[in-house]
């Protein structure tokens, strides 16, 4: 590990953690921005519903592949860098989607602001490097609730602007809070001094984004090609493959993207298993939720409410979430993290327990998602905290980023298998096709076992906390001679 001079300037913890706070709502909320245009995306964009839907896919893939490569160039090259470089990826991606109606330009703009979602982890590992230790914990819990505000925030305000405005002025909202990020950062917080002098991976970082992009894009794309199809089935073959060659690889150099020998201890990899359920958990808020409280009356079950009235519904539980980060950091403190994260997936599974039986009533849908919020908002203030506490100080950045790739397989497969049993119990309304109550039951059944399943995963991470039951994130991280 090397250290670079100490900026002359210090920040308060305070600004620090509003600094980073800001910039992790404001890159949520990208991934939230485009849902009211769905519907209208295809004539917007002049293309079929086919087609548009690459518009939401590009941002997912192009998030996916850059947060392990993000954190790794910020733990090379400074994390203040790379998180401006990718806020201002943001911003370029905005403008870009303001100005047309093309749909390449617009699946490109998209990706760009993809780019922007390694800001998270990236802000994490720069509290631990920033932050007095007593300050680090409350401040991850803070951090960790923004992907939750964000998304939560975002819907309401995106649903309201495309109803009232031209869909450009949601992309223009989102160029101005990109720069007003940039500014923050730039203005705020000085460059962390923990570097890991390295040559970088670009094999590595090559083989990664192909196994991923292989993997992902079946994925995603699946229910539309066809589980069963040649397309389908040979990508998935084919990332196997790059996956597995890609390992080999990493295993063999001296300086890894990711470090998969520190990636297979028990506390890291049980972590990672572990959130790949909570992402896949917590997915199910934003895709069943909406269609539930969009349904129209004559299905028997949904409440037909607006855009506008939906993204409010469901507000609330991301307030939730950055509600209980301080009560997070204080049990990840008293109890250690791996307590935080196995409870956070008990409540997650009651919160759709809940919705399996109470689900008639708009206040029943709002009571249950606030519920499964608080068990995200546990659980992901409990992931870095373990993540940290097992890792060098100079590999955090590409730790959080791998962790939070798992959180991202999560959601992705998520959608992909909540999508095919809503698309596979259907009934007629009038000329539309929706889904069944039944189809929603099963949905809520399955996410129960996924948070079922990352609570015993999370059982099987050994406990590290340190005499007195602090948090392992606030301890020296063990040191590594850097890699030549």
């Amino acid at each position: 590990m090397t250290t670079s001079k100490t900026a002359a300037r210090t920040p308060s913890p305070r600004a620090v953690v509003t600094t980073l706070a800001f910039c992790g709502i404001v890159v949520s909320l990208m991934q939230t921005l485009i849902i009211p245009l769905i519907p209208g995306l295809p004539g917007m964009l002049n293309t079929t519903a086919a087609n548009a839907s690459w518009a939401i896919t590009a941002t997912l893939l192009a998030g996916a592949v850059v947060t392990p490569i993000g954190g790794r160039l910020g733990d090379m090259f400074g994390k203040r860098r790379i998180l401006l470089l990718s806020l201002a990826a943001m911003v370029a991606g905005s403008v870009l989607c303001a100005l047309t109606d093309s749909l390449t330009i617009v699946v490109a703009g998209r990706a760009l602001q993809g780019l922007a979602m390694g800001a998270i982890p990236l802000g994490i590992s720069i509290m631990r490097d920033l932050l007095p230790p007593a300050r680090v914990g409350p401040a991850i819990a803070t951090m960790s609730a923004t992907m939750g505000v964000g998304g939560a925030v975002g819907l309401p305000l995106a649903a309201f602007i495309a109803q009232s405005a031209n869909w450009q002025v949601l992309f223009w909202a989102a160029a101005a809070l990109g720069l007003s990020c940039l500014a923050a950062v730039w203005l705020v917080l000085p460059e962390s001094a923990v570097r890991t002098p390295a040559k970088f991976d670009g094999v590595g970082s090559l083989g990664l984004a192909v196994g991923l992009l292989a993997l992902l894009v079946p994925v995603t794309k699946g229910g539309g090609w066809g589980w069963g199809s040649l397309p389908t089935l040979g990508m998935f073959a084919f990332a196997a493959v790059a996956l597995l060659a890609w390992g080999f690889y990493e295993l063999r150099i001296p300086a890894p993207l990711v470090d998969l020998r520190v990636s297979a201890r028990p506390q890291v990899l049980f972590t990672n298993l572990a959130s790949i359920m909570i992402g896949f958990a917590m997915y199910g808020t934003s895709l069943i939720f909406p269609q539930l409280l969009m349904a129209p009356a004559a299905t028997g079950y949904g409440l037909g409410q607006s855009m506008l009235m939906t993204g409010l519904a469901l507000a609330p539980g991301g307030l939730v979430m950055m509600a209980l980060s301080p009560v997070s950091a204080r049990l990840s403190a008293r109890r250690g993290p791996k307590t935080t994260l196995i409870l956070g997936a008990l409540v997650i599974a009651a919160g759709y327990a809940v919705a399996l039986f109470l689900n008639a009533e708009m206040w029943q849908v709002i009571v249950s998602s606030m519920v499964i919020s608080a068990g995200v908002g546990l659980a992901f203030a409990a992931m870095p905290a373990l993540i940290m506490g097992a890792v060098p100080v100079t590999e955090t950045g590409a730790a959080n980023g791998l962790n939070s790739l798992m959180r991202a397989i999560g959601t992705s497969t998520s959608a992909a298998v909540m999508s095919v049993v809503l698309a596979s119990m259907t009934m007629s309304v009038g000329p539309l096709s929706l889904p069944t109550l039944g189809a929603f039951r099963v949905t809520f059944t399955i996410a129960v076992g996924a948070a079922v399943l990352s609570a015993v995963l999370a059982a099987f991470i050994p406990r590290t906390a340190a005499p007195g039951g602090s948090d392992p994130s606030m301890r020296p991280a063990k040191q590594t001679a850097p890699a030549t």
